[in-house]
């Protein structure tokens, strides 16, 4: 069994997931499609605000608390993987991975909040 020492260690190492992320409303099939360096941080933001009625996207705060929170999906579309030592700029990366998905997934104006 790991010290506490060990298990703190462990977790600084832990390096977050990046990348493209979508919440969709189930029911209208409404999506917004953001980038993150830390996509669990960024769902919980999400959440949080979504939850508290202050989320910065009315149209998404509408729904959310029209149809409840669970008729919502979070869901990675796409991940970066991190590199050690990197010297390249990872928001220019993730935002070019973001318009490659976009551009992919060609999603009608209707449809993006």
């Amino acid at each position: 069994m790991k010290t506490k020492k060990e298990l703190k260690a462990a977790y600084k190492q832990t390096k977050p997931t990046m990348g493209v992320f979508q919440i969709q409303n189930k029911v209208s099939g409404r999506i917004l499609i953001e980038r993150s360096t830390n996509i669990p941080s960024k769902w919980n933001r999400h959440r949080t605000e979504l939850r508290f009625g202050n989320h910065r996207n009315k149209q998404l705060q509408n729904d959310w608390n029209e149809v409840g929170e669970e008729n919502f999906v979070f869901s990675v579309l796409e991940v970066l993987e991190f590199e050690e030592n990197e010297s390249h700029d990872l928001n220019k990366e993730l935002k070019s991975l973001e318009e490659m998905l976009l551009e992919e997934m060609k999603i009608e104006a209707e449809m993006k909040y």
